[in-house]
């Protein structure tokens, strides 16, 4: 037994192990476990360092998520591959979001002779108004597609905005951490709250029409407050947090101080509890919503005043940015200076979108619109745009813009115009489907985006239309557009009354979610 101990080594003799780290192991190994993560994780995994970032951008795994993306599609081209898997995929993404494609999945409605004033995109849901009227078309099947009315407005909806879910009461779990509320203000003085096809909440508190609601919700985590501004000229903050139908006890504070209707409101990110008012009469007005609002007036924290008639409002920081007149002012809010002033040099804006990312804005115009590059116009004594979009028809009253394209459409206009965010190329011109034997042009009066997906909004005398394209898994390349008389169109046969959907649907419909 003691020769036995003896001759044992002790455990303070036993060689240490190496460690072994995970940038150890081969590439090609590595590449091969990740090709069975998620394009989000993939993404994660190319942050961390060096080495696995060379291991997220391997072809095996960028093969991978492009089959599973475009199955349709099946291997990639000779001339992808010599770009590499991931700068293929990535090439073609761009290309989706932009649109430059002549073969997207498309379904056309129609409704009554009703003009529609707004329409949003929601996943797989239209949402839009005519008159005092919501419907929602569901898409997700074009064989099925149906749509749910909404009649209990009484009067002409005003706005329409969608917010998440789980900033409101009605969250109840984390499965519903992607789901929407519809929110919507109308003539009938109320605002209502939508969620599974019915109306669960309705607020009411000003004295007459309600003309518009905020951009965001204001406050933190712990309890958000919507705005809303009146034809009384107040604006009046509710909570989202309050329960029961009736919305009782949801009004938090009325905000005093504008002589005129409240056209715009807006919610600056960089202070949740800041939020900017403008009303018809071109005055500005910023409230900290955390200070008390029993005395008139008492929250306001600052004022000034824009040239003419303000159309739209965008904030990004501390700046906010307001279309007005036939210019773009940009107002500091801390010390509400004007820093930047830009002229269009045409009668009125109709329209405008910033790009803070990229430092952009685009302003709508008469027949044209504007792109500018925000810090170059800020080192000139006279600010200029940088591109001219020049080929649309009458005033360019919609206008969308997000890193990839720019969109632009007007009431005149039968066409909607594409181009790259960026350059200011144009990169489509999609036209909208008439009724068979109308003989008006109907131009475009609401529009919505959201990723690969459009709608467009028209109505003749005789009916309201909706012109639906998912460019998804498009595969037939657009000719580029070298001149306004060479271009790639939808053209569209006619088409019967109800529903009619001319290609079928897209079986993956959150692709948009991942890009």
């Amino acid at each position: 037994m003691a020769e036995n101990s003896s001759s044992s080594p002790s455990v303070s003799q036993r060689p240490t192990p190496t460690p072994t780290a995970i940038t150890d192991l081969e590439i090609d190994a590595l590449a091969h476990c990740a090709s069975f993560l998620s394009l989000q994780d993939v993404s994660n995994m190319a942050m961390t360092c060096r080495f696995l970032r060379a291991v997220a951008y391997s072809d095996q795994i960028w093969q991978r998520l492009f089959r599973e993306r475009w199955p349709t599609l099946g291997q990639l081209e000779s001339s992808q591959k010599l770009l590499g898997s991931r700068e293929a995929y990535l090439a073609r993404l761009s290309n989706l979001l932009q649109f430059k494609f002549n073969d997207p999945i498309m379904i056309d409605y129609y409704f009554g002779p009703k003009p529609i004033d707004h329409v949003l995109l929601d996943k797989n849901n239209i949402i839009f108004s005519q008159g005092s009227t919501i419907q929602m078309v569901k898409t997700f099947d074009a064989r099925r597609a149906s749509t749910v009315t909404y009649n209990d407005h009484k009067a002409r909806i005003t706005c329409m905005r969608l917010f998440p879910l789980n900033e409101t009461s009605l969250f109840r779990s984390d499965m519903q951490a992607r789901e929407n509320v519809l929110v919507t203000s109308s003539c009938d003085r109320s605002i209502r709250l939508w969620w599974k096809g019915q109306c669960q909440r309705c607020f009411r508190g000003h004295n007459g029409p309600v003309c518009s609601l905020s951009d965001g919700l204001l406050g933190d985590a712990g309890g958000k407050l919507l705005a809303s501004g009146g034809e009384d000229g107040t604006v009046r903050l509710w909570s989202l947090s309050s329960s029961g139908k009736r919305g009782q006890q949801a009004l938090k504070s009325t905000l005093f101080g504008h002589e005129k209707p409240v056209k715009l409101l807006s919610v600056p990110r960089y202070k949740s509890s800041l939020l900017v008012s403008i009303s018809k009469d071109s005055k500005v007005r910023v409230w900290d919503t955390i200070v008390s609002a029993s005395a008139r007036s008492s929250s306001c924290v600052g004022m000034a005043t824009v040239p003419g008639e303000a159309v739209s409002v965008r904030s990004h920081e501390s700046l906010i940015y307001v279309a007005a007149g036939s210019s773009l002012v940009a107002i500091d809010l801390r010390t509400m200076k004007r820093v930047f002033t830009a002229m269009t040099h045409h009668p009125k804006v109709y329209s405008f979108e910033i790009l803070p990312s990229k430092s952009l804005v685009c302003i709508g115009g008469l027949d044209r619109a504007m792109l500018w590059d925000i810090r170059r116009s800020q080192q000139t004594m006279k600010p200029e745009s940088i591109s001219d979009l020049v080929g649309n028809v009458g005033p360019v009253t919609l206008l969308h813009m997000d890193p990839y394209k720019i969109v632009t459409g007007g009431p005149e206009d039968p066409f909607v115009h594409v181009w790259e965010a960026e350059t200011g190329k144009k990169t489509n011109m999609l036209m909208c489907c008439l009724p068979e034997g109308s003989s008006s042009i109907a131009g475009c009066s609401a529009l919505a985006i959201n990723g690969c997906q459009i709608v467009v909004a028209s109505c003749t005398n005789s009916q309201g239309n909706l012109h639906y394209r998912d460019f998804t898994n498009a595969a037939d390349p657009a000719l580029p557009l070298d001149d306004e008389d060479d271009f790639k169109f939808w053209n569209l046969p006619s088409c019967g009354s109800g529903f009619d959907c001319e290609e079928e649907d897209d079986d993956d419909d959150n692709d948009n979610d991942d890009y």
